[in-house]
């Protein structure tokens, strides 16, 4: 081995070190990347008799800084965050909504009472009689408007779940073709990694669990992906992509599903529950969705059938100025049960049903199934199952304020099911009945049930009295304690969602700065590194220089 090769060896070393000090300063700020190293060792010896010789240095590979314990620590953390984060962004809206006592519901429910006192102070009053009306017409459009605002909210969730959705298909796919470059890498150069698509690849895993929380499994150097109840999304060279569809059981809702099965070349598609998505952006909205709005839809309904139920049964039993009995004040209807007739077979039987008592309402849904000949009611979504038989369906039953009622019940099929939620938009479909303020019913009656007349304000004074009375939650909340509730309810989430989400940034932090410690680009030591690497460059070409001086002596002497 000749000086002039050692110098060629060290020089071509220094090259590649400088070349990768360069490539690690370039991609600094890239995110993603891992900074990678020239791993060189010694080129053995040679034995000329008198002992070893050294042959010189050569780089064996390029390896990355990785650790993929540390990297899958920060990836579960920013998945986590990101739906917390998303999470907050939803419930904030409706914080707001409802947060500010001196607008709103609150304070609507409040003029309203206030001017009711005004008729049983004054039940002859046209214009205190006037007011009642435009405060109640105001108490109807505060309901209306903030379920208008959540039903907007909802809406735009599922255009976000549908958005998601796609986004998540695409990473996918590209995750899909990363595993394939590398694969097709690999083979050309078995024996080095392709840090560069390496990097690549896991950066698409971490944007990916920025939208859902995926598990990555790897197999021979391809990643293999699932969500968190074991649905896969990629396996081997196969993508199964997920779809945003209309709920089969309830159509406000858009739901993710994937293709089960093929028969005759069309897919059959099965709704996965919003339970299996824990993470990423997708798992804060279906939380969100089904904790928190949800809920929140159904109280404030409760809420307008309360004050609907209490102020029409009170105005009944009073008479108006022309001495007619009074009839209904508000207006409201109940949602209708939603059917799904998974059978096919025939049309599911029509299920029915009415407000049996207000007070007993508790703002819950009710999944109603046919299944081994009877009707099973249960509370969604972790409450009590009933169960009922076709004749005691057909006669009716009640469940928590609610009347359930069903025409033909023998005829339903295995697996027929029907989605009730009776509260769910009531608040918008609360109506003020009344338009003339002569047909508000102050008087009472005498002993025979005659009306006392225009000046007695009897029936006003007991429907104002029902401002303080608890007509609602089985008699424990009056109007204002149980919207008290429903705002309380939403703050207490919102915040305790803010608590977690603080403290998830400290841990996204701290991951971040480990995986750092071991992956990132330091600037300033690669700084130092590329003058290491420039004097070894510059003793390389000193040595060859040297060998090139000594071999001129050589044919100097010859000559």
């Amino acid at each position: 081995m000749n000086l002039s090769r050692l110098g060629l060896s060290a020089l071509q070393n220094a090259q590649q070190n400088l070349q990768i000090t360069g490539h690690n300063i370039s991609n600094s700020k890239v995110e993603g990347y891992n900074r990678q190293t020239v791993l060189s060792q010694t080129a053995g010896a040679q034995n000329i008799g008198a002992g070893y010789v050294g042959r010189g240095v050569q780089a064996v590979t390029v390896q990355r800084a990785y650790d993929s314990f540390v990297w899958n620590q920060l990836v579960q953390s920013q998945s986590a965050g990101a739906a917390l984060i998303t999470y907050g962004t939803e419930i904030g809206q409706v914080n707001n909504l409802f947060g500010d006592r001196t607008v709103g519901i609150s304070p609507a429910i409040q003029n309203f009472f206030d001017a009711m006192n005004a008729v049983a102070s004054s039940p002859s009053d046209p214009d205190a009689r006037q007011e009642l009306l435009g405060r109640a017409q105001s108490l109807v459009t505060q309901f209306n408007n903030a379920q208008s605002s959540l039903q907007a909210q909802r809406d735009n969730l599922n255009t976000q779940v549908r958005t998601t959705v796609s986004q998540i298909n695409s990473y996918v796919e590209r995750i899909h073709d990363m595993n394939q470059q590398i694969t097709a890498a690999k083979a050309a150069t078995p024996d080095h990694s392709p840090n560069d698509l390496l990097d690549q690849r896991e950066q698409l895993v971490m944007e990916l669990n920025q939208l859902v929380d995926v598990k990555v499994i790897e197999q021979d150097g391809v990643f293999n992906l699932t969500l968190s109840n074991g649905q896969v999304l990629l396996g081997g060279s196969q993508v199964f992509p997920l779809q945003a569809q209309t709920s089969t059981s309830d159509p406000s809702k858009v739901v993710v599903a994937y293709t089960a099965a093929f028969e005759d070349g069309v897919g059959k598609t099965v709704q996965l529950q919003d339970s299996n998505f824990k993470g990423g952006q997708l798992g804060g909205l279906l939380k969100y969705r089904s904790e928190s709005l949800d809920a929140t839809q159904n109280y404030l309904g409760r809420l307008a059938i309360g004050i609907t139920s209490a102020i029409n049964a009170v105005h009944a039993e009073g008479f108006d100025l022309a001495g007619n009995a009074g009839g209904d004040f508000f207006r409201i209807e109940l949602g209708k049960p939603i059917p799904s007739n998974k059978s096919g077979s025939s049309p599911a039987p029509d299920l029915n049903i009415e407000l049996g008592d207000a007070n007993k309402l508790t703002g819950s849904d009710y999944q109603v199934e046919f299944r081994n000949g009877e009707y099973s009611v249960k509370t969604l979504p972790n409450g009590p199952t009933k169960v009922f038989t076709p004749a005691e369906a057909e006669a009716g039953f009640e469940i928590d304020g609610v009347k359930f009622k069903f025409d033909d019940a023998a005829t339903a099929v295995e697996g027929d099911s029907w989605l009730v939620q009776p509260t769910r938009n009531a608040a918008g479909r609360i109506e003020l009945v009344l338009d003339d303020p002569a047909k508000v019913a102050a008087a009472g009656k005498d002993k025979d049930g005659n009306p006392l007349g225009s000046a007695n304000g009897d029936i006003a004074l007991k429907l104002a009295a029902l401002q303080e009375q608890r007509t609602m939650g089985n008699g424990t909340l009056n109007f204002n304690e149980a919207y008290s509730q429903l705002v309380n309810k939403v703050a207490v989430q919102a915040q305790q969602n803010a608590t977690a989400a603080k403290a998830q940034a400290n841990l996204i932090q701290q991951n971040y700065a480990s995986q750092q410690r071991i992956s990132g680009v330091n600037e300033d030591e690669e700084v130092l590194n590329l003058d290491k690497f420039l004097q070894q460059y510059r003793a390389a070409s000193r040595m060859i220089e040297v060998s090139s001086n000594m071999f001129d002596t050589l044919l100097g002497l010859r000559n």
